[in-house]
């Protein structure tokens, strides 16, 4: 197995110029930083064996990292309402604020019939049950990142779909 010429320097001396490169093309340059960290530290820890191109290693790494980092920023994106404060929640009164709230549960539950059967499973957990996304990984037997994928997705749905309430 041919190794990269710059193999033996490792992948630390390819980290300056990446970290500059990844925080200055990425939108949150924050998340691009703890990435690199985090990958820094994984290959601290554990090495990169052989790995043919350290520096490709380290920069694939790192960009699954920020991508990881950017859809649970866009799955914490979404705020549930138990989270609002108290003078935040909409306040609709009156009979016509029934006749609202039943509408708005039977689209609700419309909706959320709509998305097949393991992301309606994860949103529910994760919502009106409160379990975390470990927690939901664990149950259903599936990885973290798959979780936050279906909430992406759900949230994504519900808010296309209920658009007109809001």
């Amino acid at each position: 197995m041919s190794r990269h010429p710059a193999a033996d320097k490792g992948w630390l001396a390819y980290y300056r110029e990446l970290a500059g490169a990844w925080v200055r093309r990425n939108s949150h340059p924050d998340d691009a930083a703890d990435a690199m960290q985090d990958t820094a530290l994984r290959l601290l820890e554990n090495g990169v064996g052989m790995v043919d191109d350290p520096r490709a290693y380290f920069a694939r790494s790192t960009r699954n990292g920020v991508v990881d980092r950017l859809r649970h920023r866009a799955v914490l994106g979404a705020l549930p309402l138990h989270d609002l404060g108290e003078d935040e929640h909409p306040a609709v009164e009156g009979p016509e604020a029934e006749v609202y709230s039943g509408q708005l549960l039977r689209e609700l539950k419309a909706a959320l019939g709509e998305l097949p059967p393991a992301c309606r499973q994860v949103y529910v957990h994760r919502r009106l049950e409160g379990w975390t996304h470990a927690e939901i990984a664990r149950a259903l037997g599936i990885s973290r990142a798959m979780v936050e994928k279906h909430m992406t997705r759900a949230l994504r749905h519900l808010s296309e779909r209920l658009q007109h309430h809001e």
